[in-house]
């Protein structure tokens, strides 16, 4: 559960926040500025608040109520997808800026629309935003206090590892509760050794 439902909200929030990151870093527009300062801020929303918000959205009175998510895999896909995108917004918004100081010019020189541009340095910069997707992943799988707000840690259909160990915890079950930190952060530990191989392979690759 864990893995689905944080890879699930990774690759939402990626598929939405590294568009909109590349746009501000290239777009110029009126109070960018304050955009910039919103998605920086917006990377330190606190869980249980992100958790609140989409739980009122979802609870029967609330305006999605009617799509019955609350305490289901869902709900807490939705919670961690609102704390991941600001994130993964605010870094590849430098990523690709720093990008545009390099190639900018040639870019602009070429005639290519601002969308062409942002598509270009995405394509230049995919693997450096690979830090991007592996700070949204390790957010979302480290993360308790939302899904546990919208998940209910229901055993066998929305307990996490992180909701477990809070519970273990909570119950005095220290061995168990130390245990299932160890395998969280086994995981962590090989998707980033995993994405560093595929990073270190392409980079030898592609030059």
């Amino acid at each position: 559960m864990s893995l689905r439902v944080s890879v699930a909200a990774s690759a939402i929030g990626c598929a939405i926040g590294i568009p909109v990151g590349a746009l501000v870093a290239i777009a110029r527009f009126p109070g960018r500025a304050v955009v910039v300062v919103v998605l920086n801020a917006l990377m330190g929303l606190p869980a249980v608040v992100v958790g609140l918000v989409v739980y009122l959205a979802l609870s029967r009175s609330g305006p999605l109520g009617h799509l019955g998510l609350l305490f289901t895999p869902g709900a807490m896909i939705v919670a961690q997808t609102v704390l991941v995108t600001p994130l993964v917004a605010a870094l590849t918004r430098q990523i690709v800026e720093d990008a545009d100081g390099e190639l900018g010019e040639q870019l602009r020189a070429m005639g290519l629309s601002t969308l062409q541009r942002a598509r270009t340095l995405v394509f230049d910069v995919r693997f450096s935003l690979a830090v991007a997707v592996l700070a949204a992943f390790g957010r979302a799988i480290a993360e308790v206090g939302a899904v546990l707000v919208v998940g209910g840690n229901i055993a066998g259909h929305t307990r996490t590892m992180t909701t477990a160990i809070s519970l273990e915890t909570q119950k005095g079950d220290l061995p168990l509760a130390l245990a299932l930190g160890f395998v969280l952060l086994a995981i962590v530990i090989v998707v980033n050794a995993a994405a560093a191989a595929l990073r270190s392979h392409a980079a030898r690759r592609y030059g």
